[in-house]
C-alpha cells in the first residue's frame, strides 16, 4: 500500500512538473507497479486490453471520417455564423452543446465528434484551441449528469440504491442537479474560466481554403482564362465523345469540368464529371468549364454553337465549381534537387499521367503560358485532380513540394457528397447502439469505424495517423494505477477513515466528505471504479446514521464526474490534451475553482432535492 501511494505521488509530481510527456510518465508509473510486485503481468497490461481504449481509438477514426467528408467544415461555417466570430460565444455554444449531447451519447463519443469542429472554429476566429477544448471536455463530463444513462456512475449508484430495496432514480431525475451544474459551468467559463485558460500555441491550424485559393487566383491569373459554356440543342457536340474533336490541338481549349443538367432523374440531382476524359460523352444542356484565351473560346463557341454563361467571381468559381470532396487543387513547386530540373517536358501530358489537370504555371512569379518547357528550380504549377492523385504526386517526388497541404484542404471543403451521409450514418448508428445498449460501447464504435473505413470515407493508410496515440497510451498506462489503489486496500482505508471522522457530525459534513473523497479518487481512477468503490460505503454509512442514502449517492454520481484537476481523470480530458497543447497545471488552474463551485452547489441543492 505504501509503495503504491509513493508511486502515485511521484507520478502526480511528474505530471505537475511537465518536463516529460504525459504518456511517458504513465508508462513509467505502470512499469514501476510491476517491478515492485504490486501487480502481475496481466494486471499491469490490463489497460491496453480495456474496451475503453479500443473505443477511444475507434472514435478518433469516426471523427476523422466526419472531417474528411465535409461535416466538420460545414459545422464550423454554421458555428461561425451563429457566434459571429465571438470567442466567448463560441466557448459557450461548444460547452453547452457538448453537455447536452453527452446526456444521450457517451462523453468520449461527444468529444470525438466535436473535437475537429472545435479546433477549426477556434483558429477561424483567431483564438487558440486551448481556449475552447477544456470547456468542451468539462461540458461533456457534466452533461452526463442530465440523464440516468448519461454516464456509468449514474447507473452504478442507481443499481446500488435499487439493491437496498428502494425505488431507483427516474431517467431525467439526475437532470435536476445536472442542468444547474451545466449552466453554472458555462457561466463560470464565460466570466472567469476563459481568463484562466492558457493560450498554448499548437501546430494543428487548419488551412484556410478560401484565402489559399484566392492567393492562387491572384498570383497565377487563373480566373482570366476560365469560362463556363452550355451545350445548346443545335450543337454538333451532342452525343459525341470529347476525343472525337481533338479540342486541345485544334482550338487550344481544355475541358476542365462537366456538369450534367439534363436529363434529371430526380429533382435537384445533378451529375458531375469532375475530371472528364477522352471517352466522356457530351449531352444536350451540359455545362462545361473550359480553359483557354478569349480568342480561342470565341472560335469554339462559334464552331460548336455553344452558349456563354455569366462568369462567377474568382472565389466562388473555384470553391463551387473546381473543388469538392472528390477533387481538389494544389500548388507544385520544383526544388533544385528535383529530378525534373533540366528536363524538357510537356506539362499537360506530364501531369495527365497522374490523372491531374494543369491549371496554371508560373516562373519567377509570372504566369508561364508555354506548354512545353525545360524545367527550372522554382517553377510552380497549379494542378487539379482527385485528392488521392495529388497525394500520389507528393509521395513519388521527393524534391517536389506540394504546397497547400492537400489533406488539410480536403477537411475544409464544406460541400457534402454521398460519403458525407455514410459517415454521418455511421455516427448515428453508434449513437443508437449506445442509447439502446444493443452492444458494448467498444463494439459499437468499432462497427461505425469499420463503416467509415470500408466505404472510403477515410483511406485505410490515414486511419492510424488520425488517432492521438499520446492520449490512448496515457489512459491505458494509468488504468493499472487505479487497479493497484483498490487492490492494496489504500482507497478503502482512506475512505473509511475520513467517513469515520466526518460521519459522526452533521449530514452536510458527511455529504461534503463523500464528495471530496470521490472527486479525489476520480482525478486518477476511472469514474466507474470510483463509484463502485464509494456506493456501498455511502449506503452503509447512511444506514448507520439512520438517514436516506439518496443524497449521498447523488453526491457520488456528481463528484465522480468532476475530474477537472488532471488530464488522466477522464478519457475526455486526455483526448483534448495534445490538441490543446495542455500541461498538467492547466487543468489544475482552471479546474479547481469550478470544482469548488460544484461542491458548493451540491451542498446547497442536493439536500433540498433529495432530503436526508
Amino acid at each position: 500500500m505504501t509503495i503504491t501511494l509513493i508511486i502515485l505521488s511521484i507520478t502526480i509530481l511528474l505530471f505537475v512538473w511537465g518536463k516529460y510527456s504525459a504518456d511517458a510518465i504513465a508508462l513509467v508509473s505502470m512499469l514501476s507497479l510491476f517491478l515492485f510486485g504490486i501487480l502481475d503481468l496481466s494486471e499491469t497490461l490490463s489497460g491496453f486490453s480495456n474496451p475503453t481504449i479500443i473505443m477511444i481509438a475507434a472514435l478518433f477514426i469516426i471523427g476523422e471520417g466526419l472531417s474528411h467528408t465535409g461535416w466538420t467544415a460545414l459545422a464550423t461555417t454554421k458555428l461561425l455564423k451563429y457566434t459571429k466570430n465571438s470567442k466567448v460565444k463560441l466557448l459557450m455554444y461548444m460547452m453547452f452543446g457538448a453537455g447536452a449531447l453527452s446526456g444521450f451519447v457517451s462523453n468520449t463519443g461527444t468529444v470525438a465528434t466535436l473535437l475537429p469542429a472545435t479546433i477549426a472554429s477556434s483558429w477561424s476566429i483567431g483564438t487558440m484551441p486551448s481556449k475552447i477544448l477544456i470547456p468542451v471536455a468539462f461540458g461533456s463530463n457534466t452533461g452526463g449528469l442530465l440523464t440516468l444513462t448519461g454516464t456509468p456512475p449514474n447507473i452504478i449508484v442507481n443499481n446500488a440504491l435499487i439493491e437496498t430495496g428502494v425505488q431507483g432514480f427516474s431517467f431525467f431525475e439526475f437532470g435536476l442537479i445536472g442542468l444547474p451544474l451545466l449552466i453554472i459551468g458555462v457561466l463560470y467559463f464565460r466570466y472567469i474560466g476563459f481568463k484562466l485558460l492558457p493560450n498554448n500555441p499548437t501546430n494543428n491550424k487548419p488551412i484556410n481554403i478560401d484565402d489559399t485559393l484566392y492567393e492562387w487566383i491572384e498570383d497565377y491569373k487563373i480566373n482570366d482564362d476560365y469560362y463556363q459554356l452550355r451545350i445548346r440543342s443545335i450543337s454538333p457536340l451532342i452525343n459525341t465523345k470529347i476525343k472525337d474533336w481533338d479540342l486541345e490541338n485544334k482550338f487550344k481549349v481544355s475541358i476542365i469540368r462537366l456538369k450534367r443538367r439534363h436529363p434529371k432523374p430526380f429533382k435537384g440531382i445533378r451529375e458531375f464529371t469532375e475530371i472528364p476524359d477522352a471517352d466522356t460523352e457530351l449531352k444536350y444542356h451540359d455545362i462545361i468549364t473550359v480553359k483557354g484565351d478569349t480568342y480561342d473560346i470565341n472560335r469554339l463557341m462559334i464552331n460548336f454553337r455553344l452558349g456563354l454563361l455569366p462568369k462567377e467571381t474568382a472565389k466562388e468559381e473555384l470553391r463551387n465549381n473546381l473543388i469538392n470532396q472528390e477533387v481538389g487543387m494544389s500548388q507544385i513547386i520544383i526544388t533544385p534537387n528535383s529530378r525534373l530540373v533540366g528536363r524538357r517536358i510537356k506539362l499537360k501530358e506530364y501531369f495527365a499521367r497522374y490523372r491531374t489537370q494543369l491549371m496554371a504555371a508560373s516562373r519567377h512569379s509570372k504566369p508561364y503560358l508555354e506548354d512545353e518547357i525545360r524545367v527550372e528550380p522554382g517553377d510552380s504549377f497549379i494542378i487539379r485532380g482527385k485528392w488521392e492523385s495529388i497525394e500520389i504526386i507528393n509521395d513519388q517526388h521527393e524534391n517536389m513540394v506540394v504546397a497547400g497541404r492537400p489533406e488539410e484542404m480536403l477537411k475544409n471543403v464544406d460541400s457534402l457528397t454521398y460519403k458525407s451521409f455514410i459517415a454521418l450514418g455511421a455516427l448515428l448508428l453508434m449513437i443508437a447502439l449506445l442509447i439502446f445498449n444493443t452492444v458494448p460501447g467498444a463494439i459499437a464504435a468499432l462497427l461505425s469505424a469499420g463503416i467509415v473505413l470500408f466505404t472510403g470515407c477515410i483511406p485505410f493508410n490515414k486511419a492510424y495517423k488520425t488517432i492521438s496515440w499520446t492520449s490512448v497510451v496515457m489512459i491505458a498506462a494509468m488504468i493499472p494505477m487505479g487497479l493497484a489503489i483498490q487492490k492494496t486496500g489504500a482507497a478503502k482505508l482512506i475512505t473509511e477513515a475520513i467517513i469515520e471522522v466526518v460521519g459522526k457530525n452533521n449530514p452536510i459534513f458527511l455529504l461534503a466528505g463523500i464528495f471530496i473523497i470521490t472527486t479525489t479518487f476520480s482525478q486518477f481512477i476511472n469514474n466507474s471504479a470510483t463509484a463502485v468503490l464509494m456506493a456501498p460505503i455511502a449506503i452503509l454509512t447512511a444506514n448507520g446514521l439512520g438517514i436516506s442514502a439518496e443524497p449521498l449517492l447523488i453526491a457520488i454520481a456528481i463528484s465522480a464526474s468532476t475530474a477537472f484537476l488532471t488530464p488522466v481523470g477522464t478519457t475526455t480530458n486526455a483526448m483534448v490534451l495534445a490538441a490543446g497543447g495542455y500541461k498538467f497545471m492547466d487543468y489544475m488552474k482552471v479546474g479547481l475553482p469550478l470544482l469548488l463551485l460544484f461542491l458548493t452547489t451540491t451542498l446547497l441543492l442536493v439536500p433540498i432535492i433529495w432530503p436526508f
